[in-house]
């Protein structure tokens, strides 16, 4: 039997289930993610699920054990994670190992005053738009890095024959303003608009469509919505551009950045406006799918599967070996 005397091991990194999607396309690199379960299945300990089709590298370990276990990395995901469950799980050991928080969302207290909630200079932190990063009060950290999404679908080929928008959004009526309810139920009263996710059923919505099935029912639609006025890039439209369909929002956040209005899409801060497009691609399926190509060239551009991987193998190792002493002229604003 060979050995490969140079392989390095696999990094072990152990980080709760807090975004499935998010999680399945980081586990789609090259390293293994311990996930902790309990028996009662609570918020950042279902384990595997059976939603995402997982690979091998994504190993669940009961909470109780996770104390005696050797990690290289301790991942933060949310709030949770930082304040309570790392107290509740980790040995006081463990809380000294390397550690990365990655923030997914937008101040949501106040969009520029937010003093985020992670304020160790020990602790890496991601974000995953360079609008969050400029959004937040990041205090004293200095370690401070932008991982912008990567995503992979199965093969869907654009359609566009429901002339008809759709939205994704989860528990949107519920959640009010923050996603965008009071935008979206305008809207509809003008065009045409399909609404699925978690808890939309309620809201005249189709209710929800697992993630895997996502890509392939929404590339039946003309166009993708996303009414949200102060979020990170979904990656429900990462997706819906990647099958080759054109985009609608707002002209916030970091959709100014992606989206090429009138050429991939349209953006606007003027709803009207938003409306009138919608309707110019509903009454011309040729201009959508135009748009969409477009869309979709940008996609595989910026949302690469394999750049994804590669980032957050690279932010790890550098974390697990404190190399940071670059950190001040490769992130820096100015």
């Amino acid at each position: 039997m060979n050995v490969n005397r140079n392989e390095k091991p696999r990094l072990k990194i152990l980080t709760w289930h807090v975004h499935g999607s998010y999680l399945y396309y980081l586990s789609q690199g090259d390293y293994d993610i311990f996930i902790p379960v309990k028996r009662e299945k609570s918020e950042g300990y279902f384990g595997r699920g059976e939603t995402f089709p997982f690979g091998p590298n994504v190993i669940e370990i009961p909470a109780e054990e996770v104390r005696n276990a050797e990690f290289d990395c301790i991942l933060f995901q949310s709030e949770r994670n930082y304040l309570i469950d790392q107290h509740d799980i980790l040995a006081d050991w463990q809380k000294q190992l390397p550690r990365v928080y990655v923030e997914h969302n937008t101040p949501e207290r106040h969009p520029t005053n937010s003093l985020h909630v992670m304020t160790d200079p020990a602790v890496t932190m991601v974000h995953v738009t360079h609008f969050n990063k400029l959004m937040w009060d990041n205090g004293a950290i200095r370690n401070i890095h932008v991982i912008e999404h990567g995503v992979c679908i199965p093969l869907v080929a654009y359609q566009g024959d429901i002339p008809r928008g759709i939205v994704v959004i989860n528990h949107i009526e519920q959640r009010g303003r923050i996603t965008g309810w009071d935008v979206f139920d305008e809207v509809r009263k003008h065009v045409p608009l399909d609404l699925v996710g978690m808890g939309t059923l309620q809201s005249g919505g189709l209710g929800e469509v697992l993630n895997p099935q996502l890509p392939e029912f929404i590339s039946h639609y003309r166009f993708f919505f996303n009414p949200i006025r102060h979020t990170s890039f979904g990656l429900a439209v990462c997706e819906a551009m990647l099958t080759g369909m054109p985009v609608v929002a707002l002209a916030t956040t970091e959709y100014v950045t992606v989206i090429k209005n009138g050429e991939s899409g349209f953006i606007d801060t003027n709803i009207s406006k938003l409306i009138d497009n919608m309707q110019k691609l509903i009454e011309d399926p040729a201009l959508a799918k135009a748009l969409g190509e477009n869309a979709r060239q940008i996609a595989l551009d910026k949302f690469d599967i394999g750049r994804f991987t590669r980032e957050w193998k690279d932010i790890i190792q550098q974390t697990v070996q404190g190399n940071f002493h670059n950190y001040e002229k490769e992130n820096s604003i100015h």
